[in-house]
């Protein structure tokens, strides 16, 4: 049997034997997607072979922007000058309701999902159905960690390891700020993405994610800064990924 979850308090998954425990007997494990994981096309891009992509919502969860993503700088699409940097995660927040989809991967796949999101404190969470049916087993989102978490577990305490990820990219000396603001290619993909699933899924990414203030909604944001952002094209590289 999976474990029973509070909603109020998600279990924290330290290590590959907590993912595996949420398994349970399956192949596969649940994932939870909230930003450029809510289009189909860019998870497969990651995941070539999930399955059961789908819909659900999860309670007491907030989307933030306010994690500095490499790959923004890897591939010349932050702009530090204006500190348009910044990715999303989730947070746990009573009252509030983010709309993401779930899909499921092999339980293979951990070790590299766990790399690939190294940043990230996981939790495991149950989603419900957009029509209120809570899930029989936990999937997995990635959270809001800190950096001296970040530096210590994940970078062994060492400098030259946060050097490989974070520092050769303009002086990054903090990845968790509340002072930057989201990627422009990356905050339309988010908005063609959650507008594909439909007006419901739109609205609430656009009502219920916010800046790093945790006030400013993106539906705000997107007043001052929308037709420019929408016009926003993303490099070759990232075309698919990116793409909506």
């Amino acid at each position: 049997m999976s474990p029973i979850l509070s909603e109020a308090e998600p279990k924290e998954l330290r290590d590959e034997s907590d993912f595996e425990a949420i398994c349970s007997d399956s192949d596969y494990i649940s994932i939870c997607g909230y930003g450029s994981l809510l289009s189909e096309r860019s998870a497969r891009s990651t995941f070539p072979e999930l399955i059961n992509f789908r819909i659900a919502r999860l309670n007491n969860i907030r989307r933030v922007f306010g994690i500095i993503a490499p790959i923004f700088f890897e591939h010349g699409i932050a702009k530090p000058e204006t500190k348009e940097i910044s990715s999303l995660f989730a947070e746990p927040c009573e009252g509030e309701t983010i709309i993401i989809t779930v899909f499921e991967i092999k339980k293979s796949e951990i070790p590299a999902f766990i790399q690939r999101e190294f940043a990230y404190r996981f939790l495991a969470v149950l989603p419900e159905t957009l029509d209120g049916k809570l899930y029989h087993k936990p999937a997995v989102l990635c959270s809001r960690s800190t950096d001296e978490r970040f530096f210590q577990v994940k970078c062994k305490g060492k400098k030259d390891i946060f050097f490989r990820y974070y520092g050769r990219h303009n002086n990054v000396d903090r990845i968790w700020r509340d002072d930057i603001l989201p990627c422009r290619v990356y905050l339309r993909h988010c908005i063609l993405a959650a507008k594909s699933l439909g007006d419901t899924v739109y609205n609430n990414f656009l009502d219920h994610t916010f800046l790093g203030d945790r006030r400013t909604t993106i539906r705000k944001y997107l007043v001052a800064n929308g037709s420019s952002i929408i016009e926003e094209e993303p490099p070759k590289s990232l075309k698919s990924r990116y793409g909506g």
